[in-house]
């Protein structure tokens, strides 16, 4: 049986970001390919910029996997200027925004992990919280980048595409992140949230779309609950 192809756009590195090598470059951590190979997957590497059709794109591929990152300008949801905005792909964006509305309008699986869900949220016309550590009683989230995650439980809305994946009420999970989800975008329906209230996942009224706001990739080969979310991925794209 061919494994499904599940396309991932990447991170852009700036020159000198891979030692000895003069010129940019491209990646995206390793934990994300490793959970979709297990899951019974093919990651595909996607860079921006790529002014190519979004439907060309997709078109011979099976699912859509959108990963951490950098913050969304600020711009695309009518947000200003903040001193803790960092890692703006303004490509990446673009790319990324134009292969989420191409997947939701043919029905490809997607899952957005982390900027993924933020990305996902802007798109269907969303906002951000720019700093959640601005806004009085929000909880811990980590800091962006993986150096200082935090371990935080996420509650599970019943019978949601969300729930149907991991099979829990609760979720332990990895969180580095100094955005959240603000007001929802159209159509995008809240399904996740931490103890103190933010929205940590999310899915669309039609089809398969689910973002999350932690990062699976984290925990996923200890926890099988969290591998079940690139499981659910690879068998909607297979299906």
């Amino acid at each position: 049986m061919t494994a499904p192809m599940i396309a991932v756009p990447v991170y852009h590195l700036a020159s000198g970001t891979v030692g000895r090598w003069s010129t940019g470059s491209y990646g995206l951590p390793e934990a994300y390919v490793e959970a979709v190979r297990r899951a019974g997957g093919r990651a595909l590497l996607l860079t921006a910029p790529d002014d190519t059709d979004a439907a060309e794109i997709l078109e011979p591929l099976d699912g859509l996997l959108l990963i951490g990152g950098g913050d969304v300008e600020p711009r695309r949801y009518g947000g200003g200027d903040h001193g803790t905005i960092y890692g703006i792909e303004q490509d990446r964006d673009d790319l990324e925004m134009r292969l989420l509305a191409e997947a939701d309008r043919a029905g490809m699986p997607t899952l957005a992990i982390c900027r993924g869900i933020q990305v996902l949220n802007v798109a269907f016309g969303g906002t951000l919280i720019q700093h959640l550590p601005d806004v009085p009683g929000t909880l811990e989230h980590g800091a962006p980048g993986g150096a200082g995650s935090v371990r935080h439980d996420v509650r599970v809305a019943p019978r949601s595409r969300l729930a149907g994946a991991v099979r829990a009420e609760i979720l332990a999970c990895s969180s580095h992140h100094h955005q959240g989800l603000d007001r929802l975008g159209e159509g995008v329906v809240a399904t996740g949230w931490s103890k103190d209230g933010l929205v940590e996942a999310v899915e669309r009224e039609t089809g398969w779309t689910l973002g999350v706001q932690w990062h699976p990739e984290d925990t996923a080969v200890e926890d099988p609950a969290q591998q079940a979310l690139f499981d659910a991925l690879v068998a909607r794209a297979r299906a």
